[in-house]
């Protein structure tokens, strides 16, 4: 599975920005996408999820300010982030959970964006 991340950069406080990312390549259904966030030599951690069903889960951070979104056809996330703040600061990795039966799940991780909030 090939995780395409685009829609990071620098932004001032209390603006917005819109990351997507689209999966392909995938043999079996994916269900879970989402996005996590990681600052250097830190543990890489929750921002938000969508299940396929349409199910999601955010961080305490960033509920409110925060809207996961998926368009399932595609097998594309998006994450609106609005009010940003410079703690939002931080490389954003998108995932994807592709359900293989008995086989189990495996996640695929994307190879980050940057996402630079300025005070």
């Amino acid at each position: 599975v090939h995780l395409v991340e685009s829609g990071g950069g620098l932004v001032q406080a209390g603006g917005s920005l819109r990351l997507s990312c689209a999966a392909s390549g995938n043999r079996f259904r994916i269900n879970v996408m989402g996005w996590y966030r990681q600052a250097p030599g830190k543990q890489r951690d929750l921002v938000a999820t969508v299940t396929s069903g349409g199910s999601t889960n955010y961080a305490d951070s960033v509920r409110g300010r925060f809207t996961i979104s998926r368009d399932n056809a595609q097998n594309t996330v998006y994450l609106q982030m609005n009010r940003l703040k410079p703690e939002d600061t931080d490389v954003y990795y998108c995932i994807a959970q592709e359900i293989r039966g008995l086989a189990g799940w495996h996640d695929y991780w994307g190879q980050g964006t940057q996402v630079t909030v300025s005070s």
